[in-house]
């Protein structure tokens, strides 16, 4: 490993997971962590319950479609929902630098209350630190959650109960986010219509769980985007992922500015996609739900889990060619979540 942290390790892709593995897991090591989940699930007297963390430094701080306080209430929120979880609670902390606006502070503040009520989680806790003018890039956000899960659904974090033909799915258009912090950061001003994907999917995905069977695994796809998820379940599953291009959902300003910038759309952020993998007697039922819903009116099938090819992930292309796809190598564009 290079000895020093490059702005690499923190895309989602290759470089994170080895800084992961050959660092925090070296040290913090007990089963839970290293399952690696967007989630921790845990068992108390009363029953199961997810907990996670996240940080948040994403810039510019407001970007159409949201701000670093809806994003961050929306990310946790999306941890917990993936891991099968009923979100109950959040924590919130900020560090602030000195000479930041109030009224900025406040309105990312309201924005918070607001995407938590929409959600139905409760703020109940958090900290404040400011530090010196030139000490920190004006806010960061962390935020934690917890909610409760059934029984039933802890396994969904691990995808165990995959089998090959299993189909692959995800709730509609890729690469928004990403499109749309790159947009709003570089003042390019390719489309007045981009914007961020960025919402709370926990009704989303409950919706989807009480009115169907044979989801076998779900992950939000953010950092590193559909290919990172893809890349990381194939491996932990030991089967191959076979997913085909035309059917994946790209608006086409988010196509058009990857093929002008040279950006992989499969490697860019989401902030309100969620990737399922379900039994194939059910897909049909689960899509009719997902796409009776807002936040799902753009899902599809988009590939399936083969036996061929064990823990690697191939697109067949539009022209009806293949590729493999990898983890990304590094970071497209730094901080965007």
């Amino acid at each position: 490993m290079n000895d020093k942290v490059l702005i690499h390790h923190g895309s989602g892709g290759l470089l994170m997971r080895n800084l992961i593995h050959d660092i925090f897991l070296r040290y913090f090591d007990n089963g839970i962590l290293k399952s690696m989940t967007d989630s921790a699930i845990l068992v108390g007297k009363s029953g199961h319950f997810a907990f996670t963390t996240d940080s948040y430094v994403v810039d510019p701080l407001f970007f159409p479609g949201g701000n670093i306080g809806k994003l961050a209430v929306c990310g946790t929120v999306n941890d917990l929902a993936v891991s099968g979880a009923v979100p109950l609670y959040l924590s919130v902390s900020f560090i602030i630098e000195e000479g930041f606006s109030i009224s900025d502070l406040e309105m990312i503040v309201r924005s918070m209350a607001d995407e938590a009520r929409m959600a139905g989680v409760k703020i109940v806790t958090g900290d404040t630190k400011v530090v010196q003018k030139g000490k920190a890039d004006k806010l960061f956000v962390n935020t934690s959650g917890i909610g409760f899960i059934e029984k039933r659904y802890t396994g969904l974090s691990h995808g165990k109960g995959t089998k090959p033909g299993d189909l692959v799915m995800i709730n509609g258009t890729i690469g928004d986010h990403g499109i749309a912090i790159l947009n709003a950061r570089e003042s390019f001003n390719f489309s007045s219509g981009l914007s961020s994907d960025c919402t709370s999917l926990n009704k989303f995905i409950q919706t989807i769980l009480r009115n169907t069977g044979e989801v076998r695994f779900m992950r939000d796809a953010t950092r590193g985007g559909l290919a990172a998820v893809l890349c990381e379940f194939a491996e932990k599953s030991g089967l191959g992922i076979e997913i085909n291009e035309n059917s994946i959902p790209v608006k086409e300003e988010v196509r058009g500015i990857c093929e002008l910038l040279g950006f992989e759309p499969l490697h860019l952020a989401n902030e309100g996609k969620v990737v399922i993998i379900a039994g194939n007697q059910s897909g049909s039922k689960i899509l009719d739900v997902m796409k009776k819903q807002k936040a799902g009116k753009n899902s599809s099938i988009i590939g399936r889990m083969v036996t061929d090819h064990p823990k690697k992930v191939k697109l067949i292309t539009s022209s009806g060619g293949s590729r493999w796809i990898d983890l990304p190598s590094g970071e497209q564009l730094p901080r965007i979540c």
